[in-house]
């Protein structure tokens, strides 16, 4: 099939070399020529600008948008609806709030254009692994570009098969499923993103613990020097816990067991946020999630004023002197 991707940064140029490599014609598109360029010299078909990515392609036409949510991926498809013509898809395979895929939806449906959403895991390492999709929007676009999406999926791979899945969607097994109408792929991703923060966070805070126990806050007796990169190692083969994050986690260690070149300050991209927004609209309760998102809030302060003012109440009510900075090593 034939395709164009806007935005050709981590995971945009990816999905264009994974498309290729599997035989489909890709146009491509960024505001930094130089990325365009590059990826000329593998196979793509470039273009300098949407007009030209329009004109590229013949009808009914697919536009995969790839850009950070918010205004960069409202602007270009404003600009692309403008250029298109009834039938023509636009997906948007970013981080999109999924409120803003049932208003963007509905204003191009007034224009007969299609509007799909893709809630898409696999990061830097898609290219090689494939992309698990979340996909919202209308059934006929969707089924349309199914080879695009079988494409990108990772596929069955040597995973287990669930019991008991006779009769359902196979394409699940494949590693992409069509969610829903509009906004339903983005909101699985949504909610995808909330529980990976609160995956994240357990590993954190549970490696943190086998970290303390050699700290010399403990009686000599009662310490242990623990390989913080074996255990992980460990904990991938046959254990409970096991998970890719796992596995991610057993890298680092292995790379740099001490993680001396990050400083801990973590950014949350959204969703997290998102997840805990719609948790309180349904009156779910999401402890864990909430938890994780404000534990990235904390990881970006440095003795916040909270913290002031709980060291200043134990000083007034118990007489607790801060330990000085060398002393909380």
């Amino acid at each position: 099939m034939e395709i164009a991707i806007v935005g050709l940064g981590r995971m945009g140029g990816n999905i264009a070399r994974r498309l290729m490599k599997h035989g489909h014609s890709v146009v491509a598109f960024d505001r930094d020529d130089a990325a365009v360029r590059a990826l000329a010299k593998e196979g793509v078909r470039p273009a300098h600008s949407l007009q030209e990515v329009v004109s590229s392609l013949a009808t009914p036409r697919a536009i995969w948008v790839m850009l950070p949510a918010g205004a960069p991926t409202e602007s270009t498809i404003d600009a692309l609806a403008a250029l298109l013509a009834p039938a023509d898809v636009i997906i948007d395979g970013g981080n999109s709030f999924y409120k803003d895929d049932i208003r963007r939806a509905k204003a191009l449906a007034a224009r007969a254009i299609h509007y799909i959403d893709v809630g898409t895991s696999g990061g830097v390492w898609g290219l090689e692994r494939g992309y698990c999709m979340m996909i919202g929007g209308p059934k006929a676009a969707v089924d349309r570009l199914d080879p695009i999406f079988a494409a990108l999926a990772p596929g069955r791979g040597d995973i287990d098969r669930t019991p008991k899945r006779e009769g359902r969607d196979p394409r699940a097994e494949m590693g992409y499923i069509h969610a829903g109408p509009a906004g339903a792929g983005h909101f699985v991703k949504m909610v995808h993103n909330g529980i990976e923060y609160g995956l994240m966070q357990a590993y954190a805070e549970g490696f943190d613990i086998l970290r303390g126990k050699g700290g010399s806050e403990l009686p000599a007796e009662a310490r242990f020097e623990l390989d913080l990169a074996d255990i992980a190692e460990v904990w991938r083969r046959g254990s409970v816990i096991s998970s890719w994050l796992l596995d991610l986690s057993a890298m680092a260690l292995a790379e740099d067991p001490a993680l001396s070149g990050f400083e801990g300050d973590v950014a949350d991209s959204g969703e997290g946020r998102w997840t805990i927004e719609a948790a309180i609209e349904e009156a779910v309760p999401a402890d864990v999630l909430s938890a994780a998102l404000y534990a990235r809030f904390r990881s970006r302060m440095s003795h916040p004023f909270g913290d002031k003012l709980l060291s200043a109440m134990r000083n007034k009510f118990g007489g607790h002197v801060e330990p000085k900075t060398g002393d909380k090593a």
